[in-house]
């Protein structure tokens, strides 16, 4: 049946499944993001009762994890802006096509010899637009094979390091411990004015 689906029934479908993709990729780095909050506190823990060896394990685990996320935010960029590209291709085939339908009208107002120049103009146009539109397509279809793929983490592709991955634990130590201490102090704060309350009511 899909060998007599219209062009635009096509072009739906391909609408449907590039943003289907769009969600799967958007999913999984959300998901990724929340793996890395529990490995980050995994590895404060680790760090606390002295475990080296499961801090490593942790730490490993962390930097595949951040890897991860940042290929597929990349595959998603990628994906976005062919997306732009394709919907400027579109547009100027739609242009073309109205100009086309407007350079037959002109011709049949002023004659057979100018309507074969405008309408071969056009066609050019229309053309390009076309093939431009079909580049798109091509593309888009790539960055979804590349999404499919696994993710090659060997160390030749390396694109987290391990000092990225000490400074996202200690950044993520640094902010919990200044939250505890910003909560402290607007505990003694109370206090104090609960204090001020008490002696002015003496």
């Amino acid at each position: 049946m899909g060998l007599f689906k219209s062009e635009e029934e096509r072009r739906v479908e391909r609408d449907m499944k590039v943003r289907q993709g769009v969600r799967r990729i958007e999913k999984a780095i959300r998901e990724q993001g929340k793996f890395t909050e529990e490995f980050i506190r995994n590895a404060q823990h680790a760090r606390q009762i002295g475990d080296n060896a499961q801090y490593q394990f942790i730490r490993n685990s962390l930097k595949k994890t951040a890897t991860i996320k940042r290929i597929l935010e990349r595959q998603l960029l990628a994906v976005k802006n062919a997306m732009l590209i394709r919907k400027q291709a579109e547009a100027s085939a739609d242009f073309a096509q109205a100009m086309s339908m407007m350079a037959n009208e002109i011709g049949k107002l002023f004659g057979a010899t100018d309507l074969v120049k405008t309408q071969a103009d056009w066609e050019k146009a229309m053309a390009q637009s076309q093939s431009m539109e079909e580049r798109m397509g091509m593309f888009l279809d790539a960055v979804e094979d590349i999404a499919a793929q696994d993710v090659d983490l060997s160390p030749t592709g390396e694109v987290v390091s391990d000092a990225e991955v000490d400074r996202m634990i200690a950044a993520e130590t640094e902010a919990a411990h200044q939250k505890e201490l910003d909560r402290l102090g607007g505990l003694r704060a109370e206090l104090d004015s609960l204090k001020q309350e008490g002696e002015k009511q003496k």
